[in-house]
């Protein structure tokens, strides 16, 4: 299990081949990497999205996330990178690798793992545009999405 704040752009096609080298043996493997928009919810142009972090509080959350997936998820390797600081449009902020002897488990336990960076990781978002600076929150789309979790028992489910 790694998870990393990183405050420098960072190459997903890299690390999926560093942690795919490192999952050895898996007969599944998953990634999935989050960018940053260019337009606001409302389709305001974004010039800059701007990450702020209290570094232990934030690594904390992102490790009980990861803890929480591989308890749930019969994975056998995960990944988290995480920027931080001012991210222009396009560029990557989010990586996230898991890896299991099945690809159902790597699959759930991904989607799981972004559905809490998402809502659960300790960070404060402000978008940044032509008109202001705004201040930004997890949306009730991404709260139903964490939600339908609740309602799942995932661990030692086979389903090839």
């Amino acid at each position: 299990m790694g998870v990393d704040l990183v405050l420098e752009a960072f190459d997903p096609a890299a690390l999926l081949a560093a942690f795919t080298a490192r999952a050895e043996g898996a007969g599944g493997i998953v990634s999935f990497t989050g960018h940053a928009r260019s337009t606001n919810r409302a389709g305001e142009a974004i010039e800059e999205l701007r990450l702020d972090i209290y570094r232990g509080m934030t690594l904390a959350s992102m490790e009980d996330i990861t803890k929480a997936a591989c308890a749930r998820f019969d994975i056998t390797h995960t990944h988290v990178v995480h920027r931080y600081g001012s991210i222009r449009p396009g560029e990557a902020i989010v990586f996230v690798a898991t890896a299991a002897p099945h690809r159902r488990a790597a699959f759930d336990a991904a989607d799981f793992m972004m559905d809490r960076l998402k809502t659960q990781a300790i960070f404060w978002k402000q978008e940044v545009g032509p008109t202001g600076k705004y201040w930004i929150e997890p949306t009730a789309a991404d709260h139903q999405d964490v939600a339908r979790w609740d309602m799942r028992q995932d661990k030692n489910n086979a389903r090839n």
